[in-house]
Protein backbone atom coordinates (compact mmCIF):
# COMPACT_ATOMS: atom_id res chain seq x y z
CA UNK A 1 0.00 0.00 0.00
CA UNK A 2 1.03 3.16 -0.67
CA UNK A 3 0.29 7.21 -0.33
CA UNK A 4 -0.15 9.47 -3.28
CA UNK A 5 0.32 13.67 -2.31
CA UNK A 6 -0.91 15.01 -5.95
CA UNK A 7 -0.13 18.82 -6.45
CA UNK A 8 0.13 21.23 -9.74
CA UNK A 9 3.94 20.37 -9.79
CA UNK A 10 4.09 16.84 -8.90
CA UNK A 11 2.96 13.07 -7.40
CA UNK A 12 4.47 12.15 -4.17
CA UNK A 13 4.03 8.63 -3.73
CA UNK A 14 5.12 7.55 -0.12
CA UNK A 15 5.12 3.72 0.77
CA UNK A 16 3.06 3.32 4.14
CA UNK A 17 6.72 2.45 5.54
CA UNK A 18 10.13 3.60 4.10
CA UNK A 19 12.41 0.52 5.14
CA UNK A 20 15.72 2.07 3.10
CA UNK A 21 17.49 4.94 2.59
CA UNK A 22 16.70 5.73 -1.10
CA UNK A 23 14.51 8.53 -3.26
CA UNK A 24 13.85 7.67 -6.88
CA UNK A 25 12.04 10.97 -8.78
CA UNK A 26 11.52 11.68 -11.70
CA UNK A 27 12.12 15.09 -13.77
CA UNK A 28 11.72 14.48 -17.31
CA UNK A 29 8.73 12.35 -17.37
CA UNK A 30 5.82 14.87 -17.31
CA UNK A 31 3.37 15.56 -19.86
CA UNK A 32 1.39 18.21 -18.18
CA UNK A 33 1.32 20.17 -22.06
CA UNK A 34 -0.89 23.12 -22.04
CA UNK A 35 -3.26 23.81 -24.97
CA UNK A 36 -1.59 27.51 -24.82
CA UNK A 37 1.82 26.17 -24.80
CA UNK A 38 1.39 23.69 -27.62
CA UNK A 39 -0.42 26.54 -29.62
CA UNK A 40 2.90 28.73 -29.17
CA UNK A 41 5.10 26.19 -30.50
CA UNK A 42 6.57 25.58 -34.09
CA UNK A 43 6.04 21.62 -33.04
CA UNK A 44 3.49 19.36 -33.59
CA UNK A 45 2.07 17.42 -30.41
CA UNK A 46 4.63 14.36 -30.73
CA UNK A 47 7.48 16.41 -31.18
CA UNK A 48 7.08 18.57 -28.76
CA UNK A 49 7.45 15.34 -26.25
CA UNK A 50 10.94 14.01 -27.93
CA UNK A 51 12.77 15.59 -25.28
CA UNK A 52 10.86 14.04 -22.92
CA UNK A 53 11.61 10.65 -20.67
CA UNK A 54 8.06 9.27 -21.79
CA UNK A 55 7.05 6.38 -19.40
CA UNK A 56 10.04 6.59 -17.36
CA UNK A 57 7.55 7.04 -14.20
CA UNK A 58 5.89 3.90 -15.25
CA UNK A 59 8.86 1.91 -15.15
CA UNK A 60 9.68 3.05 -12.29
CA UNK A 61 5.94 2.92 -10.65
CA UNK A 62 6.58 -0.13 -8.13
CA UNK A 63 9.66 1.94 -6.43
CA UNK A 64 6.77 2.37 -2.93
CA UNK A 65 6.04 -0.96 -2.80
CA UNK A 66 9.56 -1.55 -1.87
CA UNK A 67 9.59 0.64 0.66
CA UNK A 68 10.94 4.16 -1.24
CA UNK A 69 9.12 7.14 -2.12
CA UNK A 70 8.76 8.32 -5.45
CA UNK A 71 8.65 11.89 -6.81
CA UNK A 72 7.42 12.35 -10.60
CA UNK A 73 7.38 16.04 -12.00
CA UNK A 74 3.88 16.92 -14.04
CA UNK A 75 6.26 20.03 -16.07
CA UNK A 76 6.90 18.58 -19.51
CA UNK A 77 11.25 18.93 -20.26
CA UNK A 78 10.21 21.42 -23.37
CA UNK A 79 8.52 23.71 -20.93
CA UNK A 80 11.15 23.25 -17.88
CA UNK A 81 14.09 21.60 -17.29
CA UNK A 82 14.05 20.71 -13.56
CA UNK A 83 17.53 19.10 -14.11
CA UNK A 84 18.93 22.66 -15.18
CA UNK A 85 19.66 25.77 -11.92
CA UNK A 86 17.17 28.43 -12.09
CA UNK A 87 19.67 30.86 -12.99
CA UNK A 88 20.71 28.99 -16.43
CA UNK A 89 18.58 31.28 -18.68
CA UNK A 90 18.90 31.61 -22.31
CA UNK A 91 19.27 35.20 -23.53
CA UNK A 92 18.66 33.83 -27.22
CA UNK A 93 14.56 32.97 -25.58
CA UNK A 94 14.06 34.81 -22.83
CA UNK A 95 14.03 38.43 -23.03
CA UNK A 96 15.89 41.25 -20.91
CA UNK A 97 18.84 38.22 -19.80
CA UNK A 98 21.71 38.97 -19.89
CA UNK A 99 24.80 36.71 -21.87
CA UNK A 100 26.46 34.73 -19.26
CA UNK A 101 29.35 33.20 -19.33
CA UNK A 102 29.98 30.48 -21.91
CA UNK A 103 27.42 28.06 -20.87
CA UNK A 104 27.39 24.92 -23.42
CA UNK A 105 23.57 23.99 -22.29
CA UNK A 106 22.36 27.18 -22.65
CA UNK A 107 24.43 28.15 -25.93
CA UNK A 108 22.76 24.58 -27.11
CA UNK A 109 19.46 25.90 -26.26
CA UNK A 110 19.14 23.38 -23.20
CA UNK A 111 18.78 25.53 -20.49
CA UNK A 112 16.00 25.71 -17.62
CA UNK A 113 13.47 27.02 -20.33
CA UNK A 114 14.51 25.05 -22.95
CA UNK A 115 14.76 26.68 -26.69
CA UNK A 116 14.97 23.55 -28.46
CA UNK A 117 13.70 19.69 -28.11
CA UNK A 118 15.68 16.79 -29.08
CA UNK A 119 18.11 17.21 -32.54
CA UNK A 120 18.32 21.32 -32.42
CA UNK A 121 14.33 21.76 -33.40
CA UNK A 122 13.26 24.85 -31.95
CA UNK A 123 10.12 24.84 -29.76
CA UNK A 124 9.07 28.69 -30.13
CA UNK A 125 8.50 31.30 -32.89
CA UNK A 126 9.89 33.83 -30.80
CA UNK A 127 11.44 34.81 -27.67
CA UNK A 128 9.27 34.77 -24.45
CA UNK A 129 9.19 37.46 -21.92
CA UNK A 130 11.35 37.18 -18.96
CA UNK A 131 7.91 37.40 -16.56
CA UNK A 132 6.52 34.42 -17.98
CA UNK A 133 10.06 32.29 -17.45
CA UNK A 134 10.48 33.58 -13.69
CA UNK A 135 6.79 32.11 -13.24
CA UNK A 136 7.14 28.98 -14.35
CA UNK A 137 10.73 29.10 -11.88
CA UNK A 138 8.29 30.37 -9.01
CA UNK A 139 5.50 27.91 -9.43
CA UNK A 140 7.28 24.95 -10.36
CA UNK A 141 10.55 24.72 -10.55
CA UNK A 142 10.97 25.73 -6.71
CA UNK A 143 8.10 23.98 -5.39
CA UNK A 144 9.72 20.53 -6.78
CA UNK A 145 13.00 21.32 -5.44
CA UNK A 146 11.71 21.70 -2.23
CA UNK A 147 9.80 18.95 -1.96
CA UNK A 148 13.22 16.93 -3.26
CA UNK A 149 14.89 18.57 -0.83
CA UNK A 150 12.98 18.14 2.09
CA UNK A 151 12.73 14.30 0.93
CA UNK A 152 16.32 14.04 1.38
CA UNK A 153 16.68 15.93 4.62
CA UNK A 154 13.79 13.34 5.84
CA UNK A 155 15.93 10.30 4.57
CA UNK A 156 18.81 11.21 5.85
CA UNK A 157 16.98 12.29 9.05
CA UNK A 158 15.65 9.22 9.74
CA UNK A 159 18.43 6.74 8.45
CA UNK A 160 21.63 8.61 9.03
CA UNK A 161 21.95 8.59 4.98
CA UNK A 162 19.74 9.39 2.04
CA UNK A 163 20.34 8.07 -1.77
CA UNK A 164 18.65 9.66 -3.91
CA UNK A 165 18.47 7.55 -7.84
CA UNK A 166 17.42 10.17 -10.33
CA UNK A 167 15.45 8.11 -13.32
CA UNK A 168 15.47 9.39 -17.30
CA UNK A 169 15.78 7.63 -20.21
CA UNK A 170 17.87 8.27 -23.03
CA UNK A 171 17.79 8.31 -26.70
CA UNK A 172 19.37 4.97 -28.39
CA UNK A 173 21.27 7.59 -31.24
CA UNK A 174 23.21 8.73 -28.02
CA UNK A 175 24.38 6.11 -27.39
CA UNK A 176 25.49 5.20 -30.99
CA UNK A 177 26.92 8.53 -31.26
CA UNK A 178 29.46 8.32 -28.41
CA UNK A 179 30.17 4.57 -28.65
CA UNK A 180 33.35 2.51 -30.37
CA UNK A 181 32.55 0.62 -33.45
CA UNK A 182 32.32 -2.68 -32.44
CA UNK A 183 31.84 -2.42 -28.92
CA UNK A 184 29.11 -4.10 -27.09
CA UNK A 185 26.70 -0.40 -26.31
CA UNK A 186 25.44 0.15 -22.87
CA UNK A 187 22.10 -0.14 -22.13
CA UNK A 188 21.83 1.94 -19.33
CA UNK A 189 24.47 4.35 -18.05
CA UNK A 190 24.96 5.66 -14.30
CA UNK A 191 26.19 8.88 -13.70
CA UNK A 192 27.68 9.84 -10.17
CA UNK A 193 29.73 12.62 -11.78
CA UNK A 194 32.59 10.42 -11.38
CA UNK A 195 32.33 9.63 -7.95
CA UNK A 196 31.51 13.54 -6.71
CA UNK A 197 27.96 13.03 -6.40
CA UNK A 198 27.84 9.25 -5.13
CA UNK A 199 30.31 6.67 -2.82
CA UNK A 200 31.89 4.25 -5.27
CA UNK A 201 30.20 1.26 -3.12
CA UNK A 202 26.34 3.03 -3.31
CA UNK A 203 27.02 3.20 -7.37
CA UNK A 204 28.29 -0.53 -7.11
CA UNK A 205 25.46 -1.80 -5.77
CA UNK A 206 23.17 -0.19 -8.25
CA UNK A 207 24.81 -1.20 -11.09
CA UNK A 208 24.99 -4.58 -9.63
CA UNK A 209 21.26 -4.61 -9.07
CA UNK A 210 21.00 -3.67 -13.18
CA UNK A 211 24.08 -6.40 -14.54
CA UNK A 212 22.03 -9.26 -12.31
CA UNK A 213 18.99 -8.45 -14.52
CA UNK A 214 21.02 -8.90 -17.15
CA UNK A 215 21.58 -5.51 -18.68
CA UNK A 216 24.45 -3.73 -19.90
CA UNK A 217 25.81 -1.11 -17.74
CA UNK A 218 28.70 1.58 -18.15
CA UNK A 219 29.63 4.61 -15.76
CA UNK A 220 29.59 8.56 -16.78
CA UNK A 221 29.49 8.06 -20.02
CA UNK A 222 28.02 9.48 -22.07
CA UNK A 223 26.03 10.74 -19.05
CA UNK A 224 27.83 11.77 -15.70
CA UNK A 225 24.84 13.28 -14.48
CA UNK A 226 23.18 17.51 -14.07
CA UNK A 227 21.82 20.01 -11.90
CA UNK A 228 20.51 17.33 -9.80
CA UNK A 229 23.02 15.45 -8.73
CA UNK A 230 25.83 18.02 -8.52
CA UNK A 231 23.30 19.53 -6.13
CA UNK A 232 22.21 16.86 -4.28
CA UNK A 233 25.51 14.51 -4.22
CA UNK A 234 27.59 14.84 -0.99
CA UNK A 235 28.96 11.70 -0.01
CA UNK A 236 30.93 13.33 2.26
CA UNK A 237 28.11 14.49 4.44
CA UNK A 238 26.34 10.88 3.77
CA UNK A 239 24.21 12.13 0.77
CA UNK A 240 24.70 10.51 -2.66
CA UNK A 241 22.78 11.27 -6.14
CA UNK A 242 22.61 9.03 -8.92
CA UNK A 243 21.27 9.56 -12.35
CA UNK A 244 20.09 6.71 -14.15
CA UNK A 245 19.73 6.84 -17.73
CA UNK A 246 18.00 3.78 -19.95
CA UNK A 247 17.96 3.37 -23.22
CA UNK A 248 14.56 4.39 -24.57
CA UNK A 249 14.66 1.61 -27.53
CA UNK A 250 14.42 -1.53 -25.09
CA UNK A 251 11.12 -0.19 -24.20
CA UNK A 252 9.61 1.96 -26.57
CA UNK A 253 8.80 3.18 -30.47
CA UNK A 254 10.91 6.23 -30.23
CA UNK A 255 9.36 7.85 -33.60
CA UNK A 256 5.86 7.94 -32.32
CA UNK A 257 6.75 8.16 -28.44
CA UNK A 258 4.62 4.78 -28.34
CA UNK A 259 5.20 1.70 -25.49
CA UNK A 260 6.38 -1.11 -27.46
CA UNK A 261 4.47 -4.92 -27.33
CA UNK A 262 6.77 -5.86 -24.78
CA UNK A 263 6.69 -3.21 -22.87
CA UNK A 264 5.04 -4.92 -19.46
CA UNK A 265 8.08 -7.53 -19.55
CA UNK A 266 10.48 -4.74 -20.08
CA UNK A 267 8.72 -2.95 -16.90
CA UNK A 268 8.48 -6.35 -14.96
CA UNK A 269 12.56 -6.49 -15.13
CA UNK A 270 12.83 -2.94 -13.69
CA UNK A 271 10.79 -4.23 -10.95
CA UNK A 272 12.93 -6.67 -10.29
CA UNK A 273 15.88 -4.41 -10.34
CA UNK A 274 14.26 -1.56 -7.82
CA UNK A 275 13.58 -5.04 -5.49
CA UNK A 276 17.46 -5.91 -5.78
CA UNK A 277 18.15 -2.35 -4.94
CA UNK A 278 15.82 -1.68 -1.90
CA UNK A 279 16.81 -5.38 -0.84
CA UNK A 280 20.66 -4.09 -0.60
CA UNK A 281 20.07 -1.19 1.25
CA UNK A 282 17.50 -2.00 3.77
CA UNK A 283 19.61 -5.40 4.33
CA UNK A 284 23.02 -3.63 5.55
CA UNK A 285 23.25 -1.15 2.87
CA UNK A 286 22.32 1.62 5.16
CA UNK A 287 25.73 1.33 6.41
CA UNK A 288 27.61 1.19 2.76
CA UNK A 289 25.57 4.78 2.51
CA UNK A 290 27.39 6.58 5.37
CA UNK A 291 31.10 5.33 3.73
Amino acid sequence: MSFRTATEVYDLIRPVQQTEPLIFSSPHSGRAYSKTFLARSELDSRLIRSSEDAFVDDLFAAAPDHGAPLLLAHAPRAWLDLNRAPDELDPALIEGVSRPPHNPRISSGLGVIPRVVAQGRPIYRGKIARSEADERLTRFWHPYHAALRALMDETHRHFGSAVLIDCHSMPHEAIEMHGRPGSPQPEVVLGDRFGAAAGRDITGRIEAAFQSAGLRVSRNAPFAGAYITQTYGRPSRRQHAIQIEIDRSLYMDEARIEKRPDFDAFRRLMTGVIAEIARGFACGGGALAAE
